[in-house]
């Protein structure tokens, strides 16, 4: 007897198919042809990739493992990118790796000798590297051979951020080009195309972690740079992440020597983490308040998150404190509150479960606050990779929930506008000057042709519309809502399209 096939093992037919990837070389080109072909056919995704990398406005053509000679061998290169305008070509080797696999300096070389001696523009690789700073690349190539070719890198976490963006938050015009970039989202979503997110900390995380908690770690270890490396990938991760939710550029914040010479930045960070033990960064999101800032304190077992707001520049200072709390009804009761004050260097600090009974704790006599600063800590996660207990998501889980919970409920303290005076008085009787014209100065003198003939008074009084009248325990905190969120992300990408035994 047949046995009878229910509706659950069915598999929906696909654009993008990620059944049949078996192996590296099978996910690699099926990602390289998903990707190439989808940036051709919706023409809002293309230019959205391209355009940073300086391409200009036009159609895209796109081709997969085109072979070049170089020398007495052949090169075939992944993929191959063309556009053109006014009867100029724009033209861009691409290489692609997906899963564990790194980006090689001989490959990438080889392929920049392809495109100086074809007189292409560029060379694009795309991997699941997270470059350490904009406009790095993750391998050092020998920088003479970008003397008349350019190199950029995307990581396929930026590839899936432009698409969600694009998709999500922008718009596609023609609405079954908007279901193919569906479909390309769907398939980098998937653990199978190899398209990963930033998943572990590297081989040095748990010997540096050990080091510092000892107390032992030296600039020359082997594995700061490396674990140092690391935390600017995470960053940035956190910065493509958070944008593919809001629908924004986040950016982390860099000095401008930070921005043009990467080393300076990981100089600084492997000196804070060899004598403080910890690790930090700024994420500058559009449209809040300020930067969101985060220390991971790895001696300690802390991750803190905070944010600084200036202070509004009138009012009371008890008003000033509460039109802050105010802002954070929905906030956990252990964060905590940090005032700074004009004409001295002391800070005050409370929770805010207390300043929400007694705001007037924040206060230093008669002294105006100057500034807040918004704090949570949350215990950091030590494993190297993720899920809960790890050092990524509990970052991740953090700067999430801070964002939710803080950032995204404050704005700025602006100025009222200039308000009238009360009563239907004027500026200057309200200042209490003296306007009233005597009587016999708006007598006028009789002319001696009209003898008998007084002046009339003049009433110089200023009537004003009348304005209404402006109407008046523990210190960690638990991100429990962001973490179950990472879980439930994570739980849909092992669990999509998972393969079910055939019948």
């Amino acid at each position: 007897m047949l046995e009878m096939v229910t509706e659950e093992t069915w598999h929906e037919a696909r654009l993008i198919p990620t059944s049949g990837i078996n192996g590296q070389e099978e996910a690699e080109r099926r990602a390289t042809s998903a990707l190439l072909a989808v940036m051709s056919a919706v023409r809002e995704f293309g230019a959205a990739i391209v355009r940073p990398l300086g391409a200009p406005a036009g159609q895209l053509s796109t081709f997969i493992e085109v072979p070049f000679a170089l020398g007495d061998r052949k090169v075939i290169p992944d993929g191959l990118l063309r556009t053109s305008r006014a009867g100029k070509d724009w033209t861009v080797l691409v290489e692609v790796k997906t899963g564990a696999a790194e980006l090689e300096k001989p490959q990438v070389e080889s392929y920049l000798e392809v495109a100086r001696e074809q007189g292409f523009d560029a060379v694009l690789t795309v991997s699941n590297q997270i470059s350490p700073a904009p406009g790095a690349h993750p391998v050092d190539v020998d920088r003479r051979k970008l003397s008349k070719v350019c190199l950029h890198h995307l990581s396929w976490a930026e590839v899936l951020t432009v698409a969600v963006q694009q998709r999500v938050h922008r718009g596609v015009a023609d609405p079954d080009q908007a279901w193919i970039l569906g479909e390309l989202i769907r398939y980098l979503e998937h653990p199978k195309s190899g398209a990963l997110d930033f998943a572990d900390m590297g081989g040095s995380w748990v010997a540096v972690r050990e080091a510092v908690n000892r107390g032992t770690l030296r600039a020359t270890d082997k594995g700061l740079t490396e674990v140092v490396s690391r935390w600017e990938q995470l960053l940035r991760f956190t910065a493509l992440r958070l944008g593919r939710e809001l629908g924004a550029k986040v950016d982390v914040v860099l000095s401008r020597k930070e921005a043009a010479e990467p080393a300076v930045r990981m100089a600084v960070q492997a000196d804070a983490l060899t004598s403080a033990g910890v690790l930090s960064g700024s994420l500058r999101i559009p449209g809040s308040i300020a930067p969101l800032q985060v220390v991971a304190d790895v001696r300690l077992g802390r991750v803190t998150v905070c944010v600084d707001v200036d202070a509004p520049r009138e009012g009371r200072s008890l008003t000033r404190v509460n039109w802050l709390t105010r802002q954070l009804r929905e906030a956990p009761k252990g964060l905590r509150i940090d005032a700074s004050f004009h004409g001295g260097r002391g800070t005050t600090s409370e929770l805010l479960e207390l300043l929400r009974e007694r705001p007037e704790a924040l206060l230093d006599g008669q002294r105006e606050p100057k500034s807040f600063k918004v704090t949570a800590s949350s215990p950091l996660g030590a494993k190297r990779g993720t899920g809960r207990g790890s050092f990524i998501d509990s970052v991740l889980a953090a700067i999430d929930g801070f964002y939710g919970v803080v950032i995204q409920q404050l704005r700025p303290w602006t100025a009222r506008a200039p308000q009238l005076p009360k009563g239907g008085r004027t500026a200057a009787e309200e200042a209490g000057l003296e306007l009233s014209t005597p009587p016999q100065d708006l007598v006028e003198e009789p002319s001696e042709e009209d003898v008998d003939e007084a002046a009339a008074p003049v009433d110089l009084t200023v009537t004003a519309m009348p304005v209404a009248e402006p109407a008046d325990g523990e210190d960690l905190v638990s991100w429990d809502d962001a973490q179950d969120r990472l879980d439930s992300e994570r739980d849909v990408e092992q669990s999509s399209d998972a393969e079910r035994a055939p019948v």
